[in-house]
């Protein structure tokens, strides 16, 4: 059967297979609803997932009892911090529990209502299809986020996001400069210290809190919504990093040249190599202009039929948690099972 013919006239589709789209699926399926017969995933990777290829050294900010979907818990010690590549693997099992065989390879452009009726249509890289439901959970964080003035950066180095990197002996020697002073750049900046010089661009100074309090930060105990700031750090602190040798810097204003550096208090630096832990943005930009935040619920949008997943602008803030995720999950699971 070709990928169009499997994906016409279900019930729903979910958009992406990660930890999202395994959610809702596994909601789908508490509901009573079977995958492939149902409902589909589809995903415009090509089978790996995007864990897989960060850093290696890379671990979660949660511990492994807050980083498990409902009802399949996560390997070994569950206090613990798993790496990325192990939580890569666990949503490979968890696929393999819940019987869900991704469409790989299909990535979703538009989405538009069909005629007059309660159904949609999904524009994909393999055509067009129809169906009742579609559950976007392409990712709060899954395009990276790149300053424009770095595509005018020549160094001897490397330049690339924190996507791109993977080991240190990937950075030639010399100067690093990393770009933005959240978890990522943090952790990365611990890592390059025993091989290269390290400077630290930091916008704003974060405050640090131990990695036992990330889930607690998450849901919203450790300070109110409304004094919430910046992420805290979790993982290393900037003291302690200076203590290491990692020079802190004022933000990156833009660049001199091809090379140059110039900071927001005036000064300027002039790197081997850049890395640009700026962070991800949502890829939610297949949807319509229309499809706003419904006002009745999270996790529903202003265009019938069509729900989001683990983003926190469509949801709750937990959304892109995996704890927020289920409570998002079972929430479009009830909708598409009340839809006529």
């Amino acid at each position: 059967m070709s990928p169009e013919l499997s994906l016409s006239h279900k019930r729903a589709i979910i958009v992406g297979a990660g930890q999202s789209g395994l959610a809702v699926a596994a909601a789908l399926i508490e509901q009573g609803l079977i995958p492939q017969d149902n409902f589909a995933v589809i995903d415009a990777g090509d089978g790996v997932r995007s864990w897989s290829n960060r850093w290696h050294s890379l671990m979660l900010l949660s511990e492994a009892r807050h980083s498990a979907l409902h009802g399949r818990p996560f390997p070994g010690d569950q206090r613990r911090h798993p790496y990325a590549y192990e939580f890569s693997s666990y949503l490979t099992e968890v696929e393999s529990w819940l019987g869900v065989k991704p469409l790989w390879g299909i990535e979703a452009l538009k989405v538009d209502k069909h005629k007059h009726g309660t159904t949609l249509n999904l524009g994909t890289s393999i055509g067009e299809v129809q169906t009742r439901n579609i559950v976007c959970a392409t990712g709060a964080a899954a395009l990276p986020h790149i300053p424009s003035w770095a595509m005018d950066l020549s160094l001897a180095g490397a330049v690339l996001h924190s996507s791109q990197y993977l080991y240190p002996s990937q950075i030639p020697p010399g100067n690093v400069l990393i770009v933005g002073g959240g978890n990522a750049g943090v952790q990365i900046a611990r890592e390059l210290t025993k091989t290269h010089t390290v400077t630290l661009s930091v916008r704003s100074r974060r405050t640090h809190q131990p990695a036992r309090m990330f889930a607690r930060w998450n849901r919203g105990t450790i300070m109110s919504q409304r004094n919430r700031g910046a992420q805290p750090l979790f993982t290393d602190s900037y003291e302690r990093l200076q203590r290491s040798g990692v020079a802190l810097c004022a933000a990156v204003a833009g660049i001199e040249g091809t090379a140059a550096m110039l900071l927001a208090d005036g000064s300027r630096v002039i790197p081997d190599s850049v890395i640009l832990a700026t962070g991800y943005l949502p890829a939610d930009n297949w949807l319509p202009h229309s499809a706003q935040r419904s006002p009745v619920g999270h996790a529903r949008t202003t265009v019938p039929g069509l729900f989001v997943a683990g983003m926190p602008r469509y949801g709750s803030r937990e959304s892109d948690t995996i704890r927020g995720i289920w409570r998002d999950a079972r929430t479009i699971a009830r909708h598409i099972l009340d839809r006529p």
